[in-house]
């Protein structure tokens, strides 16, 4: 068995961050979110260092959809990373969590005109224009406040990336970004220079997702530095800032092969600077938008396993007491995960079965054919690998309250968020009288 970060087996036991998940589920339940607080940090001081050790001045931007909580946007502070939101929700959590304005950039394809307001008030980093229609409100909304605003513009500079269909990005056929061989990219830069109230810091783009080569964002880099150059002889154009996205694939299961992290900013900065260097441009800086990569291998779900039901010859099925509720990524996109019994972690595996959820569908399916020990009704459940949209992908189908989230370092825990109550499922619920 693969043990991430600080995971290790004692006495039996599956431990994280020096404490006993055993007694984590003891004290806290199941379903039960836990996160090695210790390689989060270490992914993010990684990815800093590289391009410290570089010279290369560059932003480190955690993408917090893969998992936004206050605790966690506080450990990012605490590193020194920015911070990449995507909704009103996101921005407003990281507010409340106190994290620093101007280090917040704002993507997604579709924000209101609320939440513009929302980032253009607190003077929030930069937001991350995707269409003409945004670009136009962000005009409207920083004149109607008297604020300048800094913006990225999106664009889709026509690479594909080799992962799944759902979370491929870059391409041409996209929901996101100014195309950039089409002429929209050119339209919008034009935009953008002439509009008062923004500053154009530069251009973005995101390839894909669980990406494990450096190929697509070398190239995706060629041809954002060829079209710049054009722009600069033509418009004058000089980016202070490339973002050339995330998208950094981690090991779910022994068919996945990534390579370190600092070799993704190594060969993106080797690529950029050669091509900087080609058309005698100036070196921007460079900005990344790690999410999965920093959290996902850190983070451990423990489940109750319940009942089973054998099927001579077939199949032999063991339930949890979460699923998709907690974890929709089977269901979702097909993901992979690998798991172990908590309690039994130091046993051979005796038996192969497939891990069901609770929910009230067939496909709730949360591992398929996987090798355990011999499991009885009160064993503890480990999947590893849930630390990326999991809690931040969490539903309450079949009213079912969303799991807690707890993080370990050093032999101590803390809670970060806590368990759903029934209470909370109703609270937003209207009586009729």
């Amino acid at each position: 068995m693969y043990l991430h970060g600080s995971a290790e087996i004692k006495d039996g036991d599956l431990v994280i961050g020096g404490v006993s998940t055993v007694d984590l589920a003891a004290q806290y339940g199941t379903p039960l979110y836990v996160y090695d607080t210790t390689l989060v940090r270490e992914r993010a001081r990684g990815f800093k260092e590289t391009f410290e050790s570089l010279g290369v001045k560059a932003e480190v931007a955690y993408a917090s959809k893969a998992f936004s909580c206050i605790a966690i946007f506080q450990l990012m502070k605490e590193e020194g990373l920015s911070l990449d939101v995507v909704s009103g929700g996101e921005l407003f959590t990281a507010l409340k969590a106190g994290f620093p304005a101007e280090r917040i950039h704002f993507n997604g394809n579709n924000k209101s005109r609320d939440e513009l307001k929302l980032a253009i008030e607190h003077q929030i980093g930069c937001i991350v224009v995707d269409n003409f229609h945004e670009l136009e409100l962000v005009s409207e909304v920083s004149l109607s406040l008297e604020k300048s605003t800094r913006v990225l513009l999106r664009v889709t500079p026509g690479i594909e990336a080799h992962t799944h269909d759902y979370i491929l990005t870059g391409q041409e056929d996209s929901k996101f970004g100014f195309d950039l061989t089409n002429g929209q990219a050119e339209r919008a830069m034009k935009l953008a220079m002439d509009a008062a109230p923004i500053e154009l810091l530069g251009l973005h783009c995101h390839i894909g997702s669980q990406i494990f080569e450096t190929t697509g964002f070398i190239l995706a880099a060629r041809k954002i530095i060829e079209k710049v150059a054009e722009w600069n002889s033509q418009y004058s154009f000089h980016p202070r800032v490339l973002n050339l996205g995330g998208g950094f694939g981690i090991r779910y299961t022994k068919d996945d092969d990534p390579i370190p992290p600092a070799q993704y900013v190594k060969e993106m900065i080797a690529a950029v600077k050669e091509e900087v260097e080609k058309y005698n441009l100036t070196m921007p800086e460079i900005w990344i938008e790690p999410g999965r990569s920093l959290v996902g291998d850190a983070g451990t779900s423990l489940y109750t396993m319940g009942s089973r039901k054998d099927v001579p010859g077939i199949r032999k099925y063991v339930a949890i007491d979460g699923g998709m509720n907690d974890n929709i990524r089977p269901a979702l996109y097909k993901a992979k995960y690998e798991a172990i019994i908590a309690n039994k972690a130091d046993r051979i595996t005796e038996e192969t079965v497939s891990v069901a959820g609770k929910c009230c569908e067939s496909g709730d399916m949360l591992i398929w054919d996987v090798p355990l020990p011999q499991s009885e009704p009160g064993d503890i459940l480990a999947v590893f690998c849930t630390g990326a949209y999991g809690y931040s992908m969490a539903n309450n189908y079949n009213r079912i309250p969303r799991p807690p989230v707890v993080f370990v370092e050093n032999g101590e825990t803390r809670l970060a968020v806590r368990r759903e109550t029934y209470d909370d499922l109703i609270s937003l619920d209207v009586t009729f009288s």
